[in-house]
């Protein structure tokens, strides 16, 4: 639902090219507006970044990079990032507009899902996810506020790279995501990988089957401390009857071990596709118990760092000593900043947080449990409670000494691994336009070992490398591995087939395509009717980037001929005419009587003028010469009414008075009792 709030930029035009329709979230990084891009006349999201971020230009350079990165995935469940740049004071990300709502809407609004819904809905969020693993991307903020639905069914992820991007421009060493979600690496402040994003779509999924989160507290540092410390129980244990498999799969996901989870979005899809065919549809339509309603949505919050690693803070203080927390606005970026740093550990009395038993072994897990605990007691059995002989004092003193040596051995052998060996800081070399050969030889002589990885680059020729992971300038340890980003080139998309499509159809099909209008051209065309598309450049099928302008030929419809006159002609000449100028001629079966035209010729045609599509008929009708009137006698009667009668019947009268034509009667006349054509000069003899 749009936001419909006064607001600056709302009516204004962004970078000469978005125009800003209305407001539509406003979030903690950033403000989200509905536009229309009118360059290729389509409807998007522009995301406006607050003006303190706005301002940095570490970030902006960051986040620029960020944003090509995720240009670069197109996916059908991956909310596309169209465009990104800087208007005076004015910085955005485009994205692709999704009007729908968002897998929040559906928990909040439904509580528990069956588990068939449940797995329908996240199959798409995992799929979209093992797409942007595959080409080395991370969300690093999975949550149900970035799984957009479409009112059209369509699922896409969304929000890829700005969390990284404000991630790794902040100085303070926080993290940025939302608390529920955050895996326990992340927590602890180490590196995040695709497993990262895999916790957090078992920590959704738990939600979308319970319809509530497994970690909640009064305050976000207590979920965050459940998340590294404590075990994501079954979802069994609150909706019985769920499937074993299910529990297994949501235990799989949220693993508080990264090495004991999926290693990335393709081998979680698979695994999750495989049960959902093998569950019954029993299993399948199971229904959550109606008490399960959509758990307490924790806010976003920012938690502040403390300057001291060792210092916590504990929700045990006394209230006027405890942090103040205040939560940011919900909206396109819900999400809380807590600190990299240790977290408290519960006392001995115990303290406010949530119960963290472990959850319920699977019965391979239970197995091997259980062959531990048998080792153990055997070797237990087997160890003297007691020694039989009291040591020396001297043999103690070499204990210690051989001790002291080894830790000095030890302390050495640690200086050199982090000062001189792999453990030292290394600064990793900028490779980017090099050659796979050239990058992998400058990080070997910097100290470091690499693997490459395939990505498509608009702007990098295929073969040369585009960057790296961590970018070049970062400080790591020599014995971190990185990571060469190889250009394929640019990533090219079939053209869809316009030809036939109105214009407007084919102006949508190149938006949904992601390709731009270039310039149309209208011409004649006796075979389609106007408006519609004749021709395409680039041809149908042909491979493009996205934003290539398509050139379109538009019918004009058929050419408009004027028709000829051929009244007066004779009718075969008149017929020859019409044919000349591409017209039908169709003569009519009735002729007519025309005093003026001869028999024979063109009496009158239909239409008589204008213009007729090629092949339009023109009707004639011939003229069957002036019609034969007989002419009574009016010898003997007076001039005046002699000629208003002859005048009557069409003739034309003459007059010839003789002596003056003093009494004005008709001497003789001239024809007369007689059939002669309408309109012949009749003569009269007047005395």
């Amino acid at each position: 639902m749009q936001e419909h709030v006064s607001d600056r930029l709302v009516g204004t035009l962004v970078d000469n090219r978005y125009a800003v329709q209305s407001k539509l979230a406003r979030g903690g990084m950033s403000t989200v507006y509905l536009a229309t891009d009118l360059r290729l006349e389509r409807d998007v999201a522009l995301k406006v970044l607050h003006p303190h971020l706005a301002g940095d230009e570490t970030f902006l350079g960051r986040l620029g990079r960020e944003a090509k990165s995720a240009a670069r995935l197109s996916h059908s469940h991956v909310v596309g990032v169209l465009d990104q740049g800087t208007d005076g004071q004015t910085a955005y990300l485009v994205m692709e507009y999704i009007k729908g709502h968002t897998l929040r809407d559906v928990i909040k609004s439904k509580g528990a899902l069956p588990p068939r819904l449940a797995l329908a809905l996240i199959d798409p969020v995992v799929e979209g996810l093992g797409a942007a693993h595959a080409a080395g991307m991370i969300h690093r903020d999975i949550k149900p506020e970035n799984v957009l639905i479409a009112d059209d069914g369509r699922i896409k992820v969304g929000d890829f790279g700005l969390a990284r991007a404000v991630t790794t421009s902040t100085s303070t060493g926080a993290l940025l995501g939302t608390v529920a979600y955050l895996s326990p690496e992340l927590v602890l402040g180490k590196q995040a990988d695709a497993r990262s994003d895999v916790y957090s779509v078992g920590i959704m999924l738990y939600e979308m089957l319970t319809g509530q989160q497994p970690f909640t507290g009064e305050v976000p540092i207590q979920v965050a401390y459940q998340h590294v410390n404590g075990t994501v129980g079954p979802p069994s244990a609150l909706v019985p009857g769920l499937a074993s498999e299910i529990d297994e799969l949501v235990q799989w996901c949220t693993a508080n071990d990264p090495e004991n989870r999926p290693v990335d979005g393709v081998a979680l899809l698979q695994e999750l596709r495989h049960i959902r065919t093998n569950l019954t549809d029993r299993e399948l339509d199971l229904q959550p118990p109606a008490a399960l309603e959509a758990g307490a949505q924790n806010p976003t919050e920012v938690i502040a760092r403390t300057n001291n690693p060792t210092t916590v803070m504990s929700p045990l203080a006394p209230p006027e000593r405890q942090p103040r927390f205040q939560p940011a606005s919900s909206g396109d970026h819900a999400t809380s900043v807590i600190p990299a740093a240790p977290l408290p550990q519960p006392s001995a009395a115990g303290g406010p947080y949530p119960d963290t038993t472990p959850a319920p072994l699977t019965k391979r897990a239970r197995r091997k449990a259980d062959k531990e605990a048998e080792r153990a007691r055997s070797r237990a059995a087997a160890t003297p409670l007691k020694t039989l002989r009291e040591g020396n004092p001297r043999r103690r003193g070499a204990l210690w000494m051989v001790i002291l040596i080894i830790a000095a051995l030890l302390a050495t052998g640690a200086g050199w691994f982090f000062g001189m060996g792999p453990g030292s800081p290394g600064t990793i070399p900028a490779v980017a336009n090099k050659t796979v050969a050239q990058a992998q030889q400058l990080l070997s002589d910097a100290g470091f070992q690499s693997s490459t990885r395939d990505v498509f680059h608009d702007d990098v020729p295929s073969g040369l490398v585009v960057g790296t992971e961590p970018e070049a300038g970062t400080e790591i340890r020599k014995y971190q591995p990185v990571a060469l980003f190889v250009s394929k080139g640019p990533q090219l998309f079939e053209l869809p087939k316009l030809t036939g499509m109105t214009l407007d159809e084919a102006k949508s099909e190149l938006n949904r395509a992601e390709m731009a209008l270039g310039t149309i051209t209208e011409k004649f065309d006796e075979g389609a009717a106007a408006g519609l598309i004749l021709a395409q450049d680039p041809a149908p099928g042909s491979l493009a980037r996205h934003g290539t302008p398509v050139a379109l030929t538009v019918s004009k419809g058929p050419q408009p001929i004027p028709v000829p006159s051929v009244v007066g002609m004779e009718e075969d000449d008149a017929v020859d005419a019409i044919e000349a100028a591409g017209l039908k001629a169709d003569v009519a079966k009735e002729e007519v009587n025309d005093r003026k035209v001869p028999k024979g010729s063109v009496a009158a045609q239909s239409p008589s003028s204008g213009t007729l599509t090629r092949g339009g008929t023109v009707t004639l009708t011939i003229s069957d010469g002036p019609r034969l009137v007989e002419v009574p006698s009016f010898v003997g009667k007076q001039a005046a009414e002699a000629r208003r009668e002859l005048e009557k019947l069409g003739f034309e009268v003459r007059v010839n008075n003789i002596l003056g034509g003093f009494f004005g009667t008709v001497r003789d006349q001239d024809p007369v009792d007689e059939e002669v054509p309408e309109g012949s000069v009749i003569t009269l003899t007047v005395v």
